[in-house]
């Protein structure tokens, strides 16, 4: 063998350790479903910034604990459903069901980033803002994607407490305790939740229907998950007025959250009118930019 073609090989073998080192890195930021992430790490530097004026370096320790232990939770999550994840078109392609990623890896994985977030924010933010993303970790895990996941098509609705979980953590990390006003945000994207997911499983009823993921469109049919979103949009929009009466915010957020929850509501009641998937899919999306611009209103009356 030349000198040449032994460099080539070297260069090849190079190559292929970056390229899988590379893929690594991205199958374990995918297990900690980074896209999920985005708008509760909005919600919880919103958060901060309603509480108080912390530090950027404290909002940027609490955002990172969150994010480890929603990543922990979402890298279990990933480990208990792999078997379903395996057979629909849209999940297929994750790091377990894909063979890249160890089940037991990715389970060991989790727990660890669960780990490091409680000490991370017991030692650098506070024992409270600790265990509530603790209590996250549990309640997505051992609520949701254990206990409630495959039996109830009330799953999102009880379990979308885990994911209302990151206002009290910015909450508590600014203030050291809670108060009413995080109560009534929490409670914000606890009712938010269902009809945000719902409209999404209207869109992919049939993939939970082929893995027997009893989602509400599943085992009540579309109409009368229609009729929830409906429903929801209807004590989202009062629940959203509750900072407002108790004096948490003022004009500006008033605003903002009647314009942004009729808008919701109406469409809802579109959705359930029109009964398609482009109207499920705009609702879906609205749903997204509602509750961030929501939030962001906060901060603006907050703020001024």
């Amino acid at each position: 063998m030349s000198l040449s073609s032994g460099a080539s090989i070297s260069a090849a073998g190079r190559e292929s350790f970056a390229s899988g080192a590379r893929q690594l890195v991205l199958d374990l930021l995918e297990l900690t479903k980074p896209k999920v992430q985005t708008l509760l790490l909005f919600t919880t530097v919103t958060t901060m910034e309603i509480a108080g004026s912390p530090p950027v370096s404290k909002i940027a320790l609490t955002c990172l604990g969150g994010y480890l232990s929603a990543g922990g939770a979402g890298a279990v999550n990933h480990y208990f459903d792999r078997d379903i994840d395996a057979q629909m078109a849209r999940t297929a392609g994750r790091p377990i069901p894909a063979g890249r990623i160890a089940p037991k890896v990715a389970l060991s994985y989790g727990f660890v980033l669960a780990a490091l977030s409680f000490l991370l924010l017991w030692t650098c933010v506070n024992l409270l803002a600790a265990s509530l993303a603790a209590a996250g970790f549990v309640g997505y895990v051992g609520v949701y994607t254990i206990w409630l996941k495959r039996r109830t098509p009330q799953n999102i609705v009880i379990g979308g407490a885990a994911g209302a979980i990151p206002p009290l953590v910015g909450w508590a990390a600014t203030r050291g305790s809670l108060s009413w006003t995080a109560a009534y945000l929490f409670a914000i994207v606890f009712y938010w939740t269902p009809p945000h997911f719902w409209a999404l499983s209207l869109l992919m009823k049939d993939e939970y229907a082929k893995v027997g993921v009893p989602m509400l469109p599943v085992v009540r049919g579309e109409r009368e998950t229609r009729r929830h979103i409906v429903l929801y949009t209807l004590l989202l929009y009062a629940i959203s007025q509750l900072p407002f009466c108790a004096g948490a915010f003022g004009g500006i957020y008033l605003g903002a959250s009647m314009v942004l929850g009729l808008t919701f509501i109406a469409g809802s009641i579109w959705l359930y009118r029109r009964a398609d998937r482009r109207s499920a899919l705009r609702l879906y999306l609205f749903s997204l930019l509602y509750l961030a611009l929501l939030f962001g209103a906060m901060v603006l009356d907050a703020k001024l």
